[in-house]
């Protein structure tokens, strides 16, 4: 088994280190605190410069044709520097993955170059709703056929990047007589069209400097030729898709909790308590090493769920299994971290603090931990053989 990275995407991961190290973490913490999305635009359109907003998309459409093991890589290192950049960059690159997925080639060549080279700031998928969240397909907003368009009207929450994308996925009922999850479809919408609105930007506990929304739908009046995939077939769209928004966000949140783990250790080593470094102190040191082991074998998930997902292979348990796995141990680093620098952990004058509210939300977002256990438990027992003996 070769667990070495490829010319490609050690150039690939070199180039986000550096630009995360040079450009995002300088202004990570001006942007949480200001939350001025001039900031934030501004190296998004660095991001696309350098082909990270179609990192696995094909170089037709103006993507980089990179795989999603870089993909994994550069969401890691942006990161370590800046969730909140981060998550809009994930986010971006899947939406364009689901249109080079199941898009017609109109919709491709209208929407993924844009994606990619910044001529749109971000994406954005329209899935949550108040009564469907760990339950899409209890969804209540509605698309009518109108003729020449399909009417949609219903609300979606917490939705990122609503305040600057440039096109939305947005999933609807159309068929309301249909089995649960089997009348859903998919649109790509953009923000001019009649009837959509962006509502308010959620107060949150983390990354701030990303805008999370509520968009309103009030019978949007979306072209026909914009039903992405076929008519009543979104919900499978979302489950089979978003898989790897899974392999985004759990790499992200590695990121976060190898910044959260290096910035302690380097802190432990300074830190002089009763004469000595508290590095020294038993109790420290294993908080260090039970923290990057963890945190390694969280990589190691992360870049066998990407690797699947670039062969072709069956990779949603993977996903799964690497999101829950990457967020759990990297809430865990970002909590030890604070508890390794003390009070000073818990002030605005160092990092942690920040840290440890961008990556609370990484088990919430692109499915919960417990979706994801769920996820998983139901893989294994689907396909458990049965003892010979019952």
């Amino acid at each position: 088994m070769n667990f070495s990275l490829t010319q490609e995407q050690q150039i690939i991961q070199e180039t986000a280190a550096k630009f995360a190290k040079q450009e995002l973490e300088p202004v990570a913490s001006t942007l949480d605190t200001t939350k001025d999305r001039n900031i934030l635009k501004s190296n998004l359109k660095k991001l696309a410069a350098l082909g990270f907003n179609g990192i696995a998309v094909d170089p037709r459409y103006g993507g980089t044709g990179a795989g999603s093991v870089a993909f994994s890589l550069v969401m890691t290192e942006l990161g370590k520097a800046c969730a909140a950049t981060a998550v809009t960059t994930s986010v971006t690159n899947m939406v364009a993955e689901v249109i080079q997925s199941v898009g017609t080639e109109d919709q491709k060549q209208r929407y993924i170059p844009p994606l990619c080279n910044g001529t749109f700031y971000a994406g954005s998928f329209g899935l949550t709703e108040a009564e469907a969240g760990s339950d899409p397909a209890a969804m209540k907003t509605t698309a009518t056929d109108g003729g020449d368009w399909w009417i949609l009207n219903g609300k979606k929450l917490f939705i990122t990047s609503a305040e600057y994308a440039g096109v939305f996925v947005v999933w609807a009922v159309t068929n309301k007589h249909a089995a649960k999850g089997r009348g859903i479809s998919a649109f790509l919408v953009e923000p001019h069209f009649e009837g959509f609105i962006v509502g308010r930007d959620e107060h949150k506990m983390g990354q701030l400097g990303s805008s999370t929304n509520e968009i309103i739908l009030d019978n949007c009046k979306v072209p026909k030729e914009n039903l992405l995939g076929t008519l009543n077939d979104g919900f499978r769209i979302a489950v089979r898709e978003l898989g790897g928004g899974r392999i985004g966000i759990g790499s992200m949140a590695l990121g976060i909790g190898l910044t959260a783990m290096d910035y302690a250790t380097s802190y432990a080593k300074e830190r002089i308590q009763f004469d000595k470094p508290i590095i020294h102190n038993q109790a420290i040191q294993w908080m260090i090493a039970d923290n990057y082991t963890r945190l390694e074998a969280a990589r190691l998930l992360l870049l066998q769920a990407a690797y699947k997902k670039e062969k072709g292979l069956p990779f949603m348990k993977e996903a799964s299994m690497a999101k829950l796995f990457a967020t759990e141990v990297a809430n865990k680093a970002c909590y030890d971290a604070m508890q390794i620098l003390g009070g000073y952990g818990y002030t605005r004058e160092y990092p942690v603090e920040r840290l440890y509210r961008d990556v609370r939300v990484t088990t919430i977002y692109e499915g919960t931990s417990e979706i994801q256990r769920l996820i998983i438990a139901k893989h294994y027992m689907d396909t458990a053989p049965v003892p010979s003996n019952v």
